[in-house]
């Protein structure tokens, strides 16, 4: 079985890159492991052309499909974003906005192999939990339009630099056995 691991945000050596590396690492033992940085991934911005609602392809080619095509490898998804905002980072959602072809609600689309279980993890800077839900809530959205099942989630509100994951290891370490 294979897992995916996406580092949501732009920040490559930051709290939610520090969370990717323990998830991937405790998932090892029990998958094969791909972490990808949506940050070395470069695309465009959606154009709204809805071409993909006539073809189920967009007419641009750039590096969507390849993170498209380490979604179809995967059994297991892991999404790991912080909170710019009370969301998800623009990168992320840029690339979610890409994804239109894929999305389940337009005939012809294209899709995913059935059966893929999506997580999510959500990490914010202040105390309170509602915005980490509200992150997971739009990594879910996107899961269900993939018809990728939604199977676990983390919300880690007070992590706002690497070394403040630390001390949430063992609950993080606890989520991935869930996995």
């Amino acid at each position: 079985m294979h897992a995916l691991v996406i580092n949501c945000s732009p920040v490559k050596t930051g709290a939610t890159a520090e969370i990717c590396r323990i998830v991937s690492e405790e998932l090892a033992s029990r998958y094969s492991v791909k972490s990808i940085c949506i940050d070395d991934y470069d695309f465009s911005f959606c154009r709204g052309c809805r071409t993909c609602h006539e073809t189920a392809k967009c007419v641009m080619e750039d590096d969507v499909a390849n993170i498209m095509d380490e979604f179809e490898a995967a059994d297991i998804i892991v999404s790991v974003s912080p909170s710019y905002w009370a969301d998800i980072p623009g990168q992320f959602k840029a690339f979610i906005d890409r994804c239109t072809p894929w999305c389940n609600t337009h005939e012809p689309h294209a899709s995913l192999s059935p059966g893929k279980k999506g997580y999510s993890i959500a990490l914010r800077t202040g105390p309170n939990m509602p915005e980490c839900e509200r992150v997971i809530s739009s990594i879910e959205h996107f899961y269900g339009h993939l018809e990728i099942e939604c199977c676990g989630k983390l919300g880690l509100p007070a992590v706002e630099f690497k070394e403040n994951v630390e001390p949430r290891k063992q609950e993080i370490i606890a989520f991935c056995r869930e996995i």
